[in-house]
């Protein structure tokens, strides 16, 4: 999902995800190969607030949580009708990855689309 898209290169980028995810590794990788400066910030191990979590949210919507995921599928009821904020606070590994972020603007996953943004 490509959001926020000005044409500007970014030298300084934050990577939102989790070690464990292919698509999160592919990412630092391809960015990192293209002269982008990637910090990785692992929600899982260095959990964002509240104030960190806002913009996100409010950029990409209830696109932000990945409900095909197993802990996605393995919260109760009242977890998979609560808010988006809740569900992250709670649960970080339920965010749709990678969230890329250059302070300019912002995308999630990376299909070509994204590639693009940040490739050229």
């Amino acid at each position: 999902m490509v959001c926020s898209q000005t044409p500007k290169k970014a030298s300084k980028m934050i990577l939102y995800g989790l070690p464990t995810c292919s698509d999160c590794k592919k990412a630092q990788k391809a960015l990192e190969g293209a002269g982008h400066s990637v910090t990785f910030r692992d929600v899982r191990a260095d959990r964002l607030t509240e104030a960190e979590w806002a913009p996100l949210i409010a950029e990409f919507g209830d696109n932000i949580i990945d409900r095909k995921s197993q802990t996605y599928r393995n919260l109760n009821a009242w977890m998979r009708e609560s808010e988006a904020e809740a569900q992250l606070m709670d649960q970080p590994a339920l965010m749709a990855r990678p969230i890329l972020s250059d302070g300019t603007r912002m995308t999630l996953g990376w299909d070509e689309a994204v590639q693009a943004v940040w490739l050229g």
